[in-house]
């Protein structure tokens, strides 16, 4: 029986409906706004400012593009050394240091530049020379630092009883209990190609190719070339490995999880496979596997088969199995029948329906899928490479942990960037030969 609504009826309907419009245009904003609140004093987004050290920031931006050579003076013995970035395979000669060191008796004068001058004086006392600003004069004594800073001190210094750091344009001054250092900033990526104790460091491209012979056992170009490659600092050719490892790692574990995928995406496809219990274990597998994380992966195989870069590729591997098997055994339940009769009316047994009926189908996808993921995981590969162990990750890391390696940091973070824009274009020129057909 069907009732008819009369004009009330509508119009109360009409006004529900407005309604319900109404309270869910001021609920969602409400919503969001909430969330919002929520998050500002969850994350104590208030606090960001406290919490803030641009002077931290700025010190990393600068040694990310730049070194600095450190002159320390050992309160304990006297000693005073000269080195860049502070290592041991940068240290200058004592007989020798740069020329803006210079070695007066018992005295050292350092220039910063800018008319800047921080002089070393016996019984652990410095004087800071700063145009503009004055004469800062500083002593250990007693396992306290006096200085003549009188407030208000400006922001760049900070000083205490026990620790004194002056931070200008051109380096830093710290002076704490157990040593004075003196840092001075120069640009660029110093000894990136030969170490101090080599031949040719501090000379000129032109000089070392038209000049005369510096090693008599090899020719410059072979020299330079071997010193390069075997710099003890950068280790060049610790880093090539260390590349080709990461780029092992992703094909290992990308190729090996489509080639686990594909025969059992055929299981879990519904128009191969017609039992249920297959197929649902099939696909809850497939959901397993990829609903844990590669980097969780990473961790147990790690624990189980100790670290290195075959671990690395077997977490990838497990992890892409699970989303190649679902992307393959959709490709697969979306072939055309009709190719697959075709082949069968010729007599061709079933594994030869699927070679010729199904397969020329699902290979534009499945290339398409497998090379895009490789060029994905190249980029996992770096980070699972620094847990396990294996690749440019690992010495990413290990730069990290030192907190002054800044400058190799933006190295191996420059060399990963063209490393995935390699594999990039590699992966977009074989989709479109293998695909399309095409060099173009």
């Amino acid at each position: 029986m069907t009732m008819l609504l009369t004009g009330t009826d509508l119009k109360q309907q009409a006004e529900g409906l407005l309604a319900r419009k109404r309270l869910a245009a001021i609920a969602v904003p409400t919503v969001i706004l909430a969330y919002f609140i929520y998050i500002f004093f969850a994350f104590d987004i208030a606090g960001l400012s406290q919490r803030l050290r641009l002077d931290n920031a700025a010190t990393l931006i600068a040694d990310s593009y730049s070194y600095k050579t450190e002159v320390t003076r050992d309160h304990r013995t006297g000693a005073t050394t000269v080195a860049i970035e502070g290592e041991r395979k940068g240290q200058y000669p004592a007989d020798a240091p740069p020329d803006w060191v210079q070695v007066q008796g018992n005295r050292t004068v350092i220039d910063m530049g800018q008319g800047q001058t921080i002089t070393l004086l016996p019984d652990n006392a410095v004087t800071y020379v700063i145009p503009g600003y004055g004469v800062i004069q500083a002593q250990l004594s007693n396992g306290r630092i006096t200085s003549n800073l009188t407030e208000p001190i400006p922001d760049w210094i900070n000083a205490s009883g026990t620790r004194i750091a002056i931070t200008t344009d051109t380096g830093r001054l710290t002076i704490t209990r157990s040593k004075t250092e003196v840092f001075r900033y120069f640009w660029g990526w110093e000894m990136f190609w030969f170490a101090l104790d080599s031949p040719y460091a501090n000379h000129g491209v032109v000089s070392l190719l038209t000049g005369p012979q510096l090693d008599p056992a090899r020719s410059n170009i072979a020299g330079m070339w071997n010193d390069f490659w075997m710099n003890p600092v950068w280790r060049h050719a610790d880093t090539a490995w260390a590349i080709s490892e990461t780029i092992l790692m992703a094909f290992l574990g990308t190729f090996g999880a489509a080639l686990i995928a594909l025969p059992l995406a055929f299981i879990a496809a519904r128009n191969f496979t017609p039992n249920r219990v297959a197929r649902f274990g099939i696909r809850r597998l497939f959901d397993f596997v990829r609903g844990v994380d590669a980097l969780i992966w990473t961790i147990v195989l790690s624990r189980a088969f100790g670290p290195g870069p075959l671990t690395g590729a077997l977490a990838i591997l497990v992890t892409d199995s699970g989303t190649f098997g679902k992307i393959f055994s959709e490709a697969l339940e979306n072939v055309d029948d009709k190719q697959i009769e075709g082949i069968a009316s010729t007599g061709a047994k079933p594994v030869q329906r699927y070679r010729f009926g199904v397969i020329p189908q699902i290979t534009p996808i499945l290339l398409s899928q497998i090379l895009y993921f490789l060029e994905s995981n190249t980029r996992s590969a770096t980070i699972i490479g620094a847990i396990t162990g294996g690749g440019i990750g690992l010495l990413l890391t290990q730069a990290m942990q030192t907190q002054k390696d800044w400058e190799e940091v933006t190295f191996y973070i420059i060399l990963v960037i063209l490393m995935v824009i390699a594999m990039d274009w590699l992966s977009g020129m074989l989709r479109r030969r293998l695909i399309q057909g095409s060099g173009g």
